[in-house]
């Protein structure tokens, strides 16, 4: 039922959470594959990707073409985008398996899901980042990719997929769902603070929101890319 899609660049330190979350949903059969895709990782990234039992593909140019080379490779119904730092709560899999049933029923109109936002981190700072996001996406219906996002491939191909962008292209591709056709799901994607910590929280929060503002301003993506780099 769903084909899983995980970007990956040298996620060694977190890669094997992501998948060990995916186990029980496999054994149920709702996973039907998991599809790695690598953009030159130089540590053992595609080794725990093998020996997982995952598609293991190779593709650079940053984490939207990764994104589209793994939903084109997808044989399934569902796609369900993760990042290779965030591990699903347990139990995600009965709330997503209500709201693919009722997109399958008829009973609301095609739509993707994203997970709540949550860090595995103690202290203030997380907690704070986990509450601006619950903001963004409570008003403005906009999750990042680090939120999981569950769509119907049907709706996927309709929308002409992720666009082939080194950085922004979760947002660019949930802007053309639309508020409407973006359901927040009450379970949690359980992000690796690594990034924070190394970049400093307070950094980490700031740098998000400058490329958000900018993006929207219409700066190109390559510049964004120049001024503070890929989307790790």
């Amino acid at each position: 039922m769903i084909s899983v899609v995980i970007p990956t660049l040298n996620a060694e330190a977190t890669l094997a959470p992501t998948l060990t979350a995916l186990v029980s949903a496999a054994v149920e059969g709702m996973i039907r594959e998991v599809i790695v895709v690598d953009g030159g990782s130089t540590d053992r990234t595609a080794q725990i990707a093998e020996e997982s039992g995952a598609t293991l593909i190779a593709c650079s140019g940053g984490r939207g073409p990764q994104l589209r080379a793994g939903a084109d490779q997808a044989r399934f119904p569902w796609l369900l985008f993760l990042h290779a730092d965030t591990e699903l709560e347990i139990g995600w899999e009965r709330e997503a398996t209500a709201f693919m049933e009722a997109v399958e029923r008829g009973r609301r109109p095609p739509a993707a899901a994203a997970f709540r936002f949550a860090l595995d981190d103690m202290g203030l700072s997380p907690r704070l980042v986990e509450r601006l996001v619950a903001v963004r996406c409570g008003l403005l219906r906009l999750p990042y990719g680090d939120q999981g996002l569950l769509v119907p491939r049907r709706l996927y191909n309709e929308l002409g997929g992720f666009a082939p962008l080194e950085l922004m292209e979760d947002v660019e591709f949930v802007r053309r769902l639309g508020r409407r056709r973006v359901a927040m799901l009450r379970g949690r994607a359980i992000t690796s603070p690594l990034r924070y910590r190394r970049d400093g929280y307070l950094q980490r929060m700031l740098r998000n929101q400058v490329c958000l503002v900018l993006y929207f301003l219409g700066v190109p993506i390559a510049t964004i890319v120049r001024l503070y780099g890929h989307g790790d």
